[in-house]
C-alpha cells in the first residue's frame, strides 16, 4: 500500500486512515466479483427497455445524471491530491472494485439507472406545483435529501467516509446542492428539453468535458 501512495505522490503520514484504506483498495484487480457482469446486464436492459419505447428523452436523461457523478468523482480526486490530506468523499468496505477513491463499481451501477428513475416520477406536466412550488424543484429537493440522508447511514456504518467539516456531519447542505442537487437537476433539464438532438447535444458536451478531465488528472497522476 504504501509503494501505491508514494506513487500516487501522497505522503502517507499525513492521509486519514480511510483514506489510506480506500487506496489500499484501489483498482485491486482481486477483488472483482462475478455478480458485476450481472449488474452489468440490468443496466443494460433498463436502457435496453427505454430505447425500445423510443423514450430517448429518458436515455439522455439517465446519462447526464451519470455523466455529471463522472464530474464529481474526478473532482474528488482531484481533492484528494491537491490537499494531500483526504478527499471530500472515500469509500472502504467490501466492493466489487474500486475505481477512484470514492467511487466503486456498485455506485457507478446504481447512477447509471439512479437518473432513469427519477424522472420517472416527475408529472408529465411540468408546469404543474406542487405545495405551490415548481414540481421540478420539490423532486429535486426530495431526491436529494434523501440520498444524502442514504450517505449519512453509509457514513455512520463506517464505509463511507467524510473527512472535512464543511462536506460532513452537521454540514450537510454542501451535499446536498453539489452532491446531488446539481444531478437531479441537470436530469431533469435534459428530460424537459423540446426535442432529442438539444438533449444528446448536452449529453455529449458533458461526456467531452468528462473525458478532458479524466485525461488531464490522468497524465499528471491524480486518479
Amino acid at each position: 500500500m504504501l509503494a501505491l501512495i508514494t506513487a500516487l505522490g501522497l505522503d502517507p503520514d499525513r492521509l486519514t486512515g480511510a483514506t489510506r484504506e480506500a487506496l489500499s483498495q484501489l483498482r485491486d484487480p482481486s477483488n472483482l466479483h462475478w455478480y458485476v457482469v450481472t449488474f452489468l446486464g440490468i443496466v443494460m436492459y433498463v436502457y435496453a427497455n427505454e430505447v425500445e419505447r423510443k423514450r430517448f428523452d429518458i436515455v439522455a436523461a439517465g446519462l447526464a445524471f451519470f455523466l455529471m457523478d463522472v464530474f464529481n468523482e474526478l473532482v474528488n480526486s482531484a481533492w484528494l491530491h491537491a490537499s494531500g490530506k483526504a478527499p471530500l468523499w472515500a469509500v472502504t468496505g467490501d466492493t466489487a472494485y474500486l475505481i477512484l477513491v470514492g467511487w466503486s463499481i456498485e455506485i457507478v451501477f446504481l447512477f447509471l439507472i439512479s437518473g432513469v428513475e427519477f424522472v420517472k416520477f416527475l408529472p408529465a406536466d411540468k408546469e404543474r406545483r406542487l405545495l405551490g412550488l415548481p414540481n421540478r424543484w420539490v423532486y429535486i429537493a426530495w431526491w436529494s435529501c434523501f440520498c444524502v440522508f442514504v450517505e449519512v447511514l453509509l457514513h455512520r456504518a463506517g464505509i463511507f467516509h467524510w473527512s472535512w467539516w464543511y462536506w460532513n456531519e452537521p454540514f450537510l447542505l454542501p451535499i446536498v446542492v453539489l452532491g446531488y442537487g446539481t444531478f437531479f437537476w441537470i436530469a431533469a433539464t435534459v428530460f424537459d428539453m423540446s426535442s432529442n438532438r438539444r438533449r444528446f447535444t448536452v449529453v455529449g458536451a458533458m461526456l467531452a468535458v468528462d473525458v478532458v478531465l479524466a485525461i488531464v488528472l490522468g497524465s499528471v497522476g491524480w486518479l
